[in-house]
């Protein structure tokens, strides 16, 4: 059934908020949040008549399925699969986990194109942005105002938008007339001006911004000086992972009598997988059975700038230090079924990123997720999410500080354990269910009363609700 011919008394699925409903806090306590029900009165106002349909009972007695009927079109910019990167994967989850609470609305992409590349879209995808064509930014900012959509959600990371310090996308957040909300993937400690600039922009030209992590706020007031009370911190989101028992998910995957030691994601140089490989060595002289996988094909963008030299380099210090028993790669893009299957029968997942200022981690998120026992460089994301109890943290280029932190969950199985269950507890907080629930509360606060969202929709649509 098209959203567009509706049978009369569809319009019952506008919102008018009411209520509340309790959901979980990011450290895990337990408060009241707006909810929305039913409402049909909602047009009816907008037209000037009174409501002449009663609610049905259940739309009171369940707050889920009030929130579920929904009707809230959200317009996206961000590469979006197929394009093989973090932000593609981050967009379309989010999309997904919004789409499962707003079944109504029409969920659009603007997807974000590089230079010369071609994709086959899904059919989300409204319109596509080219890279490094400044007019496209405009273009793509009148679609939106000419559009039905409800608000835009923006997904910001440097190396996405073009023109000096990114300012093509400035003008399109100047010249966007919808509320926009736009989440940062990158918060720098020490920024340059460009990049500084950049999110000045951001903050100036975008109703909400979003960022993952309870340290962005003090690190964009002082090094950015941007008005934090715009900030909103939502964490990134992971899948509702179904757990395998650890032997049963090695033996799916053929490797029973292994002590799993993983790192997934897209390679390239700042990984820092060359210290995960050399502290193998000082894992597998304590035990030989130890099997560090490095699932995932180079970076798309590295791969053409450079080929696979980084990839190359890592295979030939596997050979040097005589770990072509304990070092396995995978060199392709993995589904998100391969990524959990592996995270299932991993024993140590380990992130020996290099970036001290790298602010989220998707592959650290799905491994919490997961419940996974963690070895991670002290980048900031990794400080942020892995303390009280939930990892253990390396120095930086240090393949001892990791191989440490290895062999002291791979020795001590108790002690894993305890450490994979509050992992896991704390991944159940950040589900995407649960970050969707964020995103929807934010939207809700900037779309504006629902008599005038209402009387909009009539006016463009020109529809009759006698």
């Amino acid at each position: 059934m098209s959203l567009r011919a509706r049978p009369p008394g569809i319009e019952g699925a506008f919102l008018a908020r009411t209520g509340n409903f309790a959901g979980s806090n990011h450290d895990g306590s337990v408060e009241s949040r707006p909810a929305w029900r039913a409402s049909a009165s909602c047009i009816a106002r907008a037209r000037g008549e009174l409501p002449s349909v009663k609610l049905p009972e259940e739309l009171t007695t369940f707050p889920y399925l009030r929130e579920m009927l929904n009707r809230l079109d959200i317009c996206t910019l961000a590469t979006y699969p197929p394009v093989e990167c973090g932000i593609a994967t981050f967009t379309k989850d989010l999309v997904d986990a919004i789409h499962k609470f707003t079944p109504f609305s029409e969920p659009c992409i603007i997807a974000v194109n590089e230079e010369g590349e071609f994709h086959r879209y899904d059919r989300r995808v409204r319109f596509v942005m080219r890279q490094n064509d400044p007019e496209s930014y405009l273009q793509a900012a009148d679609w939106v105002n000419e559009s039905d959509v409800d608000a835009v959600s923006i997904q910001h990371e440097h190396g996405i938008y073009r023109g000096p310090g990114g300012n093509y996308l400035t003008s399109f957040l100047k010249r966007v007339k919808k509320p926009k909300v736009t989440t940062l993937h990158t918060v720098l400690a020490k920024p340059y001006d460009n990049e500084k600039l950049a999110v000045q922009e951001v903050f100036e030209h975008s109703d909400r911004v979003v960022a993952m992590v309870d340290a962005a706020h003090d690190i964009l007031r002082d090094s950015y000086e941007v008005d934090v009370s715009k900030l909103r911190i939502v964490p990134h989101g992971v899948p509702n992972i179904r757990r395998e028992p650890l032997e049963k998910a090695k033996e799916a995957l053929g490797l029973s009598g292994r002590q799993v030691v993983a790192t997934f994601g897209l390679i390239s140089r700042s990984k820092g997988i060359e210290h995960a490989i050399k502290a193998m060595a000082a894992v597998a002289k304590e035990l030989p059975d130890a099997l560090y996988l490095v699932l995932g094909q180079t970076h798309p963008v590295v791969r053409r700038r450079e080929g696979e030299e980084y990839r190359n380099y890592l295979t030939s210090l596997v050979r040097e230090n005589g770990l072509e028993k304990n070092v396995v790669f995978e060199n392709r893009y993995l589904t998100l079924d391969e990524i959990i299957a592996y995270l299932n029968a991993t024993d140590v997942y380990v992130t020996p990123y290099l970036g001290p200022d790298q602010i989220v981690s998707g592959t650290l998120s799905y491994a919490l997720g997961c419940g996974k026992a963690i070895v991670s460089t002290s980048y900031l994301y990794a400080k942020s999410v892995l303390g009280g109890g939930r990892g253990l943290l390396a120095d930086f280029e240090s393949a001892d500080s990791l191989a440490e932190g290895i062999l002291r969950l791979l020795m001590d199985p108790v002690y894993r354990k305890s450490v994979e269950e509050a992992a896991f507890k704390y991944g159940r907080r950040t589900t995407w269910h649960n970050v969707a629930i964020d995103y929807l509360d934010i939207f809700h606060h900037l779309v504006g009363p629902e008599e005038e969202r209402a009387a909009d929709w009539i006016a463009r649509r020109n529809v009759s609700v006698a």
